[in-house]
């Protein structure tokens, strides 16, 4: 593509995530977008297949971004132990902070798991796949319990499932009155989860 096409491309997904983050996926439209990017429709088409397609771009944008940095953790010299604390506390707390600061950004993940669309489904595979990752490195050093990897990995997502599950976290900042559990609570949880797996190794 060339350098032009890009910077179309570009000025498309800046106005679209305006929109999204104004208003919601609900009322995102190729007509608007194309209006306020001073362009036909037509030529957004040329871009993107759709309005879904062009959310899944927004959406990748961000967890491409994350999905490196936990890479980055699986990649680390440190302890098993160590990374699977770091690990957990960057996915939850990314979470936490897209869902409290960029609600209909965060929106976009769940709309997509919800609908089997391939931009979510390979997040949510991305972070399992590097999860596991570190709980084999940690079985392979005895730093972790004497269980099995896949029974500790259905244990952490047990355990965590309100802090590292996205339809959770939604469902927690979403209810009226009620204050999604805070940075304490789910540091407390991280740390006596890696501590009960490190401390049953034996």
């Amino acid at each position: 593509m060339s350098a032009a096409g890009e910077s179309v491309e570009a000025r498309i997904l800046s106005v679209a995530l305006a929109h999204v983050r104004r208003d919601g996926l609900g009322r995102l439209t190729i007509v608007r977008v194309a209006d306020e990017a001073g362009m036909t429709h037509a030529n957004v088409y040329r871009y993107f297949r759709s309005k879904t397609d062009l959310a899944d771009h927004l959406l990748s944008d961000w967890l491409r971004d994350l999905e490196r940095r936990l890479g980055d953790i699986t990649q680390s010299p440190d302890p098993a132990d160590d990374k699977l604390e770091r690990f957990l506390t960057l996915l939850a707390r990314s979470y936490a902070e897209k869902a409290a600061g960029d609600g209909h950004v965060f929106a976009l993940l769940t709309d997509a798991l919800d609908a089997g669309r391939i931009t979510g489904l390979r997040h949510r595979q991305r972070v399992r796949d590097l999860l596991v990752r570190v709980i084999e490195e940690g079985v392979g050093t005895r730093l972790l319990a004497g269980m099995d990897v896949r029974r500790i990995e259905h244990l952490v997502f047990d355990v965590l499932h309100r802090f590292i599950d996205p339809h959770a976290v939604a469902r927690d900042r979403g209810q009226e009155g009620a204050a999604a559990p805070g940075e304490s609570r789910r540091e407390r949880a991280t740390r006596l989860l890696v501590r009960g797996l490190v401390a049953g190794r034996s």
